[in-house]
């Protein structure tokens, strides 16, 4: 259980991160305090059900990604909504940098288990 109120801290902290909030601002936001938000991010205490609704409302994120760490299609509902808003020339020239990425990524991990 520790594990997982730990690793939950860690995407939560990610997360905000990711969205250059600071642990007060996400407390507002959140309608939460501060101390809850520090306390979640270290793995210290575990949150009540009501807020990891509000942090994953907050946050853009589901709970299947908060608690344990997988995407699901409300993560990608975000991000599709941005998507297509893109021209076409902007949505291929997208398409070109996923695809890179992508290939980048599976070449470090392919290079890392033959170490």
């Amino acid at each position: 259980m520790d594990e997982l109120i730990q690793s939950m801290g860690e995407r939560l902290t990610k997360r905000r991160k990711q969205l250059r909030l600071t642990q007060e601002e996400l407390a507002e936001r959140a309608e939460m305090t501060t101390q809850t938000i520090s306390t979640a991010e270290t793995g210290r205490k575990a949150l009540r059900p009501q807020n990891i609704v509000k942090l994953c409302r907050t946050l853009e994120i589901s709970a299947d990604y908060l608690l344990f760490g997988e995407i699901s299609n409300g993560d990608v509902a975000p991000l599709a909504a941005k998507v297509s808003q893109l021209s076409p020339e902007q949505y291929h020239y997208l398409e070109d940098i996923i695809n890179s990425f992508i290939s980048a990524v599976n070449t470090d991990k392919q290079t890392e288990s033959e170490t």
